[in-house]
């Protein structure tokens, strides 16, 4: 049988196989797709929607994240809303933070508080000083909630006081640092920002009204009167008349002549010549002054009138 299928495979042809010199498959050059095509495809790269974590940088006690509206009275209101703590969250502070607080409920009602602030809001410091004293939560959330309503009443004087006041007491939570979810930051933050925009603005408007005075009132040592142009045309008419009066009563002086006067001897004479040279130089320079203080007060007038 061996011989058999030696003798089969001497007898049939061997099939003709393409040469190894020639390449089995066409040249084609490896292609990798560029970004242009990748972008230029309708098919979506992924299946599934990317997402990409990310982290806030600005947290919730920043400033901006606090003043949304940098109005006193909305942020008086978020003061009072930082107030809003757990019942017993003073009472269950540590010791250490106990005295911050007292020192705190100290700078905001120390000194003449009713004087300075007005007896509405000084009272209303006073009994809030009074709750941080005792630890209760609860009072110093109520008493700080009346704080927005009482800004727009406030005068200026009391404004400045009441921002001095928030920032010193504002200081005071500042030095407690870190304690609990950071309300006690959160506080500090809001008093002191909102103190430093009730001085700021108590001073600005402080400025203007006394530029205001500066323009139109003139002081005489402890009177004080308000100048206008009417009253300015109203002097230089009253120095025209004043004027004129000296003006007459120096001449008419100095047309006595000395002979027809007769004296009882030379002292008499010359005493009666140094009156009458003391007598005319009075008439003649109050007439001077009278003309330039006229002038000086026209000017004035004008100036008062453009200014208008």
């Amino acid at each position: 049988m061996a011989s058999s299928l030696h003798l089969l495979i001497q007898v049939q042809p061997l099939p003709n196989f393409p040469s190894i010199t020639a390449p089995l498959f066409p040249p084609k050059p490896f292609h990798i797709p560029s970004l242009t095509s990748l972008k230029l495809s309708n098919k979506p790269l992924f299946s599934k929607p990317l997402t990409v974590p990310f982290a806030l940088t600005e947290s919730s006690d920043s400033p901006n994240s606090l003043q949304p509206n940098n109005s006193a009275q909305s942020l008086l209101q978020q003061l009072a809303d930082s107030f809003d703590l757990p019942q017993d969250y003073f009472s269950q502070l540590p010791s250490d933070l106990r005295i911050d607080l007292n020192d705190a409920a100290f700078d905001l009602s120390n000194g003449p508080v009713i004087d300075e602030c007005g007896q509405v809001l000084g009272d209303t410091l006073l009994n809030l000083s009074r709750a941080w004293e005792l630890a209760d939560t609860s009072t110093s959330h109520s008493l700080a909630s009346k704080l927005p309503g009482l800004e727009e009443s406030l005068t200026d004087n009391a404004k400045s006081a009441l921002g001095k006041r928030l920032v010193s007491a504002g200081r005071r939570f500042q030095s407690m640092g870190q304690y609990g979810q950071g309300e006690l930051q959160k506080i500090a933050k809001i008093m002191i920002t909102t103190g430093r925009l009730l001085s700021a603005s108590s001073v600005s408007t402080a400025a203007e009204e006394q530029s205001k005075k500066e323009t139109r009132m003139f002081k005489f040592g402890e009177l004080q009167v308000e100048f206008t142009s009417d009253k300015a045309y109203i002097g230089a008419a009253i120095g025209i008349a004043f004027g004129i009066l000296s003006w007459q009563l120096g001449q008419g002086v100095q047309s006595i002549p000395e002979s027809s006067l007769q004296y009882a001897n030379d002292n008499a004479l010359l005493l009666a010549k140094s009156l009458r040279g003391a007598l005319l130089a009075i008439c003649y320079s109050s007439a001077v002054l009278s003309a330039f203080s006229t002038v000086g007060l026209v000017l004035l007038g004008r100036q008062l009138d453009s200014k208008e």
